[in-house]
């Protein structure tokens, strides 16, 4: 369902992306080879949730080969401190299964935060497309222009 929204908003948005099918897999570094990108151009999706309960919802999207910070997705939203969502509040909070999550957000609930370092360094970004046996190669400005993420530092 998840891939079906996305690749409508994309054609509606006229957006330049490619659609790659490959066998499932989670693992950043490991998609990044069947992609044929470079690992840091993958846009690792990770949902983030306050620590103190007051349903704050963040999903913070990275450079593949980098490690999150959650100091910094805490002071982006401005929140006292940030974990990661289990494995089944990302499915029922994304529709998607963790390593699949695209970074786009379809929920009014979920703040969108990025690493301005992914869509500086590359013209294309890539991810995993609501599925694990689909991704998505996506012009950077296109994404910046459909998905309008707060852009920040959030990356170790």
């Amino acid at each position: 369902m998840i891939f079906a929204k996305l690749v409508a908003l994309l054609e509606h948005e006229h957006a330049q992306f490619r659609i790659i099918d490959h066998p499932a897999e989670g693992r950043s570094d490991l998609v990044a080879a069947i992609r044929g990108t470079a690992p840091g151009q993958g846009a690792k999706a990770m949902l983030c949730k306050s620590k103190h309960d007051d349903g704050t919802l963040i999903l913070a999207i990275l450079p593949g080969d980098k490690k999150l910070d959650f100091k910094k997705v805490a002071a982006a939203v401005d929140i006292r401190k940030a974990t990661l969502a289990s494995p089944d509040e990302a499915q029922r909070e994304t529709g998607c299964a963790i390593g699949a999550i695209p970074p786009f957000t379809f929920s009014p609930h979920i703040r969108l935060v990025v690493d301005a370092e992914l869509v500086e360094q590359f013209q294309e970004i890539a991810f995993n497309a609501g599925r694990l046996d689909k991704s998505i190669v996506l012009n950077s400005s296109d994404y910046l222009r459909i998905a309008r993420p707060l852009l920040t530092s959030l990356c170790v």
